[in-house]
């Protein structure tokens, strides 16, 4: 790469060296003729730099050379930073305007020695450029200029696919597969499938296709998925199996016998797929001790290794592989006139572009990765001579070796434009497989100068995001996650990272072992490095230091501190996140040229030093998750260039720092803290004012603290903030009778989440008991309002008031939270108090309530008297209503099937499409209106009953939510046994009963729930376990886990455990009269964890070599009130999540 960093360089040097600012610094230290002699100089060198780049594909000489050339221009680009840097900082201290700053610079002794000092840099930089430009001569290299590159704001290209990928021409590969998945009886109780081609036919997408099929999904209890790929490290693969099983990564630096356990305990007994992904690995013992650990579980396991090696696949799997091929003629033509003609269906039936189009096809053989990357690049170029040109000239030169696929990818790379090659390269950094976050990733770019801000009204991330979308046009990244830029995540396939380490050859590297940090030389500008490792590395000239992601790393040392600063002067982005150290060197300030910082996640930073706000260059400061930092430094002024300040989770900021409203270029401010009673001298909210390119989320902490309220929530001038997402208004608790509007407070139409917590109102006011009508915000989503525990209603207006049109109330919101708002009884202002008849319609209320959230998909109501509020019949998602009112539900069933909703036309019954209700004593829900609601959810999976006194669940009907998967029964006083209509719940997997103190059986109904996984009864002192007929539960195959707590008429475990015999987790927890184990509990020999809590009786006799341990000794995890039993060791482990220590 390193000729198109050479003219990109040298086109940012000659840029630099004509601006007016270094001119006029070139006159006061006396070097502007050594500036116009090396700008000359490089002008001249650039001339003939597109020539080279063409030449060093095939000359060695010529490729060397320019490397050469990269790393002086890299020393003369650090020259001029130096430049502009104490330009930037004696303009700071001496003035705005830096024609009065160079007039008045400190001392002239001072400056005339600094002068001086540069004037000898600049020499020796023209001289290794002479001498460099004398060696071109040898080359007879000729001046070209490259063509005008298009700038992706104009470009006439628009981009208007998502960025999923269709899967094409794989349907039957798929059939066959999932054959292989789902109907091949096996004699192996794991049956391994590799699925063997080489890299780009799309083995990883094939795999995913199954992986996410629902017919896949439904068939296995559990499915996994494990990027191996080139490090075969069986410790960290069980990691991430247990991780992908559990969402949760295991504790660190756990003992491989710890991980074995954990991973018994999460797939033993269950019928699993995992997925390996990208294995290399062609040693067989290694294969077969990870083998060892995943056999033996449920008959009909399935395990898929992809694998480019046919060695592989004869380790790992005694069975044919499946041989991935490249796409038929026709699928192969069908992707690549999708993507290439994308923009330009005229020309897919110009037999011209057509007859060319599959000439290039036939090069790419099949192959869906090469036909992705060769047609986007195609799509750019509109004529046919350039598809020609591509065909004939570059094309050509490419073998047609199968499986060499790295050289014709790298023909769409070389089309690139210098400054996306640059960007794609930098990715190198990553490891495969990475989920890369791609905003961070766009702030990387910009802080190593890569973005080019060509349109002044765009800002440098929106561009640099732009840059991203390019490079995922042309099929450079893949897998891109999430809509919003800062939680958007992509990964690279293989391939293209094995491309991107081939183009930033030795310019980048990772370091991860003592040997590579010992050979990296002092060419190397990027690392990303186990922290460990640092004191290690050679080079000085580094632009990149980012801790190596998924390596722990107990403390950063002083003396690693000043390790980095003594030796890595020209770091542009350093990444210390994660890293527990308390002090940050005060010496950081020497790091001048640093661009990003990033310190998050040290929750023992306490303060920063002062002299970090003398890195002037600063871009962004991510201190989030530094939960225990006191305050910014009071001179954060001085970070003029700072765009980025993330300061989430720092709880133990008191203050912002006055002069922090000068920072106008901030795109990121996520926490701003109100100084309760200005004894640290702190900002108030009038500093805002300004602050308008704020994006992200911004929270306003202690906000009942501000004085002289209007003026000052005015002052912060939020509905000028058009560029922000969410907005948080926290008030906390104040004693001052300052009145606080929140309608002085109000936010930008743009906004789409807003949260207030803790308002209050003075007693003294009859003003502000209702918040402002946030209804009409065109673009609100989400709205959250908690702890309001004066405010009486939601809006002051009318249904039919200046909410205008059904139409334009609440057009987007989506979700919706309301807790703790104890006197708010109805979303509007009542007029009189409203009748107790919960069959009248609310007339007291100004106008109608018919008014209904059009697009509503959750709503959570807690400890919220809301009798009257906007209906909410399209919920698809979520409903929990927490002691509250019944009567807004009442209506929203009642709504007439067939009216016109603000919406849409409703065709089914309200709530038909619910996915989860949470019902908790709720005012007014009886049996007959609790019945009425199940008849309407139809579509439910989850549902919770607590308090509910007067509702009979043995008088519902149950069968309309036959396809409840989850049910949660808590505090039902007159629940005796099990509703019998819960047998229709055929495909109930978890059932929980909390708190029934009704409760004597489970008989004669709980027979019937055969399909249960997970049964928890806790707290029910009336209950009894035993059952007149045993028999009753050998069709209870399918429970895997039983928890009992709290049953003080337990006083033996009962007789049917012992058909239990897939149960792999069973919890004791506070028997108070369960005194010993049966001998029944040898018969459970999938039991892989015992947990005991609070059980005295059995405490002793559980130990090892004690009276009840023969019953117990074949399961492999014994917890006993949290202690871990390991032969003759206790461990002290985290019960919950099984934490070891």
């Amino acid at each position: 790469m390193a000729e198109a960093i050479a003219f990109d360089l040298a086109v940012d040097l000659i840029t630099k060296l004509s601006s007016f600012t270094l001119s006029q610094i070139g006159l006061w230290w006396n070097v502007k003729d050594d500036l116009d002699d090396l700008k000359s100089t490089v002008s001249t060198i650039k001339a003939v730099l597109l020539d080279a780049e063409e030449r060093s594909v095939t000359s060695h000489l010529v490729k060397d050379w320019l490397e050469k050339l990269r790393d002086v221009l890299y020393d003369a680009d650090d020259l001029l930073d130096d430049f502009s840097t104490e330009a930037l900082r004696k303009d700071l201290l001496g003035g705005n305007k830096l024609t009065k700053e160079v007039r008045l610079f400190f001392s002239s002794s001072n400056q005339f020695a600094y002068g001086l000092k540069m004037g000898r840099k600049m020499k020796a930089i023209k001289a290794r450029l002479s001498s460099i430009g004398s060696e071109a001569r040898v080359f007879n290299l000729v001046e070209r200029d490259r063509p005008m590159e298009t700038s992706f704001m104009t470009k006439k290209r628009q981009l208007t696919h998502s960025f999923k990928e269709k899967i094409i021409g794989r349907d039957d590969d798929k059939a066959a597969l999932l054959k292989l998945v789902l109907e091949f009886e096996s004699e192996e109780t794991v049956y391994i499938i590799p699925i063997v081609g080489f890299g780009g036919l799309g083995k990883t997408a094939l795999a995913q296709f199954v992986y996410n099929d629902e017919m896949v999904k439904n068939h296995f209890e559990l499915i996994m998925w494990v990027c191996v790929s080139d490090i075969f490290d069986v410790k960290i693969i069980v990691e991430n199996i247990i991780k992908s099983a559990t969402g949760q990564a295991p504790y660190q630096n756990l003992e491989m016998d710890q991980l074995q356990k954990q991973l018994r305990e999460k797939i033993g007994g269950k019928k699993y797929l995992l997925v390996l992904d990208d294995i290399w690995n062609e040693e067989w013992e290694k294969w077969v001790s990870l083998k060892e650990l995943l056999v033996g579980e449920a008959r009909g396991s399935r395990i898929i290794v992809t694998t480019r090696s046919s060695k592989v696949a004869k380790i790992t799997s005694k069975c044919q592989p499946y041989v991935l091929k490249g796409l038929s003629d026709n699928d192969a033509w069908f992707l690549f006139k999708e993507i290439a003609f994308e923009q330009r269906s005229a020309d897919s039936t110009d037999l011209g572009f057509l007859e060319i189009g599959k000439l290039i096809l036939k090069r790419c053989c099949g192959v869906p990765l090469v036909i992705r990357t060769i047609a986007s690049t195609l799509s750019f170029k509109e004529t046919k001579n350039e598809w020609l040109s591509f065909k004939d000239n570059e094309l050509a030169r490419i073998s047609q070796n199968e499986g060499e696929i790295l050289p014709t990818l790298k023909l769409s790379y070389d089309h690139l434009s210098s400054h996306l090659k640059h960007c794609f390269a930098y990715c190198r950094l990553y490891p495969k497989d990475h989920k890369i976050d791609i905003r961070t990733l766009v702030q990387f770019w910009i802080a190593q100068g890569f973005v080019k801000q060509l349109n002044p009204s765009q800002s440098l991330e929106e561009i640099g995001f732009r840059y991203f979308k390019d490079l995922v046009e042309r099929s450079f990244f893949q897998e891109v996650e999430g809509d919003l830029m800062e939680e958007m995540r992509c990964k690279m396939h293989d391939l293209m990272h094995d491309l991107a380490e081939s183009v930033a050859g030795m310019e980048s590297s990772i370091i991860d072992s003592n040997k590579i940090a010992s050979d990296v030389g002092e060419k190397c500008r990027h690392i990303s490095i186990n922290p460990s490792l640092i004191p290690l590395f050679k080079g000085k000239k580094l632009r990149t230091l980012l801790r190596s992601p998924y390596i722990e790393t107990p403390n950063l040392s002083e003396e690693t501190w000043d390790f980095i600063i003594a030796n890595c002067r020209c770091l542009r982005v350093l990444e210390l996140n994660v890293l527990n150290f308390k002090t940050i060197s005060p010496s950081i300030y020497k790091l001048k040229h640093l661009r990003y910082l990033d310190l998050s996640w040290n929750s023992n930073i306490k303060i920063l030093p002062k002299s970090i706000c003398k890195i002037q260059n600063l871009l962004a400061l991510k201190l989030d998750g530094c939960y225990e930092l006191q305050e910014l430094p009071k001179k954060i002024e001085k970070l003029v260039n700072l765009t980025h300040l993330p300061c989430c989770s720092c709880f133990g900021l008191t203050h912002m720092p006055r002069g922090i409203g000068k920072l106008t270029s901030l795109e990121t401010l996520s926490l701003f803290v109100v100084d309760k009673d200005g004894s640290h001298g702190g900002a108030d909210l009038s500093e805002l004012r300004l602050i308008n390119n704020l994006r992200g989320e911004l929270r306003i902490d202690n906000l009942g603290f501000v004085k002289n309220a209007k003026e000052k929530f005015m002052a912060a001038n939020l509905k000028e903030k058009q560029h922000l997402r969410s907005l948080v208004l926290l008030w906390s608790d104040s004693n001052d009778d300052d009145e606080k509007s929140l309608e002085d407070l109000q936010p930008h139409p743009n906004l789409k989440e807003l949260s207030i917590g803790g308002w209050r109102v003075m007693p003294s006011s009859s003003n502000f008991k209702h918040l402002p009508s946030f209804a009409q915000l065109p673009c609100l989503k989400e709205l959250s309002i908690a702890d309001c525990t004066e405010v009486e209603y939601m809006d002051d207006n009318s249904p039919k008031g200046s909410q205008g049109e059904p139409q334009s109330f609440f057009p987007s919101l989506k979700h919706l939270w309301l807790y703790n708002c104890r006197n708010m009884k109805s979303w509007w202002r009542r007029t009189k108090p409203i009748d107790d008849d919960s069959n009248k319609d609310d007339t007291t209320v100004m106008g109608t309530t018919t008014m209904a959230f059009p697009c509503l998909s959750s709503l959570f109501i807690q400890d919220c008297p809301l009798t009257s509020m906007p209906l909410y019949p399209s919920l698809d998602d979520n409903l929990q209503l927490r002691n509250t009112s019944s009567r807004p539900l009442k209506r929203t069933m009642k709504m007439n099937t067939t009216s016109t909703t603000p919406s849409s036309l409703t065709s089914s019954l309200p709530l038909s499409k619910l996915k989860i209700f949470y019902v908790d004593n709720i005012e007014g829900l009886d049996t007959h209106m609790a019945d009425e609601c199940l008849q309407h959810l139809t579509g439910l999976k989850t549902l919770e009953i607590r308090d509910c006194k007067e509702v009979d669940l043995e008088s519902l009907q149950w069968e309309p939510i036959k396809n409840l998967s989850e049910l949660l029964i808590g505090n039902i006083p007159q629940l005796v046994s099990l509703p019998r209509g819960l047998q229709h719940l055929v495909q109930l997997k978890t059932l929980k009963i909390r708190e029934c103190n009704g409760l004597r059986s489970l008989f004669p109904v709980f027979q019937h729930l055969t399909f249960l996984e997970k049964f928890e009864v806790s707290n029910c002192k009336e209950l009894e376990l035993s059952a007149a007929g045993i028999q009753i539960f050998q069709d209870h195959t399918s429970l895997c886990s039983l928890s009992l707590e709290n049953i003080p008429k337990c006083r033996h475990l009962p007789e049917w455990l012992q058909h239990l015999t897939n149960l792999q987790q069973l919890y004791l927890i506070d028997l108070p009269n369960l005194t010993s184990l049966p001998d029944e509990m040898r018969c459970l020999t999938n039991l892989e964890s015992l947990y005991i809590e609070r059980v005295s009786q059995l405490e002793a006799r559980c130990r090892k070599d004690m009276a009840d341990w023969h019953t117990i000794a074949h399961i492999p995890n014994i917890i006993i009130n949290g202690l871990y039993q390991v032969g003759p060791f206790l461990l002290f482990i985290y019960f919950d999540n099984l934490i070891f220590f």
